[in-house]
Formats: structure tokens, sequence, C-alpha cells
């Protein structure tokens, strides 16, 4: 996720030009600041979250553990996701109408999923011809990346199962 960067830049120019490279960089530093202050306080108090959120978060990371270091034997996303897809076209308190809608949303969903099959099994064919890492370090290092993005620095193993 990248800044948005639209305008003529004329305000965000006026700025910088009233600033000087420190004085930004120290800006930069502040925001940055409030930022993980706000998230930590967010993140801090479970009881503001539901606690099937909890639940279904701390099963997703016990399984994607056990897979990271079973090395990957399962796509675990495939199969979370298609069940969850799944629940909401076989919800019985839907009329038929958006029982057939959420039917065809899982299915296009289904043809989605496929691209995580072709992900998964280049991965395990990879590993087969010798290549150390699995699908699990994979993505891995694409959140750990993703969060670098955001202007996060991880100070400590985050997704290590």
């Amino acid at each position: 996720m990248k800044p948005y960067t639209g305008g003529d830049g004329s305000t965000s120019a006026g700025i910088k030009r009233t600033m000087s490279a420190k004085e930004q960089r120290e800006r930069t530093y502040e925001m940055q600041q409030q930022m993980r202050k706000g998230i930590r306080e967010i993140l801090a108090d479970e009881k503001k979250w539901p606690r099937e959120l909890i639940f279904i978060g701390r099963n997703m990371r016990i399984v994607q553990g056990n897979n990271q270091y079973l090395g990957a034997p399962v796509n675990r996303i495939k199969i979370m996701g298609n069940w969850a897809s799944r629940s909401l076209a076989d919800s019985p308190d839907l009329s038929y109408g958006a029982k057939l809608m959420n039917l065809g949303r899982h299915m296009l969903f289904k043809l989605v999923m496929f691209s995580t099959d072709v992900l998964f099994y280049s991965s395990k064919v990879a590993q087969i011809f010798g290549r150390k890492s699995n699908l699990e370090d994979d993505m891995e290092a694409s959140m750990k990346k993703m969060v670098g993005d955001m202007g996060f620095e991880l100070n400590h193993n985050v997704f290590e199962g």
C-alpha cells in the first residue's frame, strides 16, 4: 500500500518548502510512532475483539505453524477459504435468491482459488527439485515485506508458528 500521490502536489510542495530535511524526517518519525501507538492500543484490548475472530486467528496460527514445520503438506489457505465461502452458500437462514447469489459467488471463489493451487503445487515441485523453502516460508517472507512497506519494523519473528 502506497500513500496517495494524486493532485498537482502544490500543498505538499508548500509544506516541504517551509520545512528542512531534518524537520521532515522528524515529522515522519513522529507520525510513525503515533501510528504504532494507535495500533498497539487497538490490539492490546482483546475484549474489544469478537471472541470468534480471536479463535479463528489462533486456529490459523496453529495450523500455519504445523504446516510450516511439516514442510507445507496441505494448502491451508484453500481449505479454510473453501469452507468459509461454502458456509455462506449453505446458510439456512437465507432466501433462495440470496442462496443462489452466494452459490454463484462461491463458484467464482472456487475459480479464483485455483490460482492458489497453482502456487502450492509449483512450490511443491520446486521443493522436489531441491528448493529449500516451501509455500509457508514464501508467504512469511511476503508478509514481512508488506509490513516493511507499510513502515513497520519487526524486531522479532512474529510469524513463527
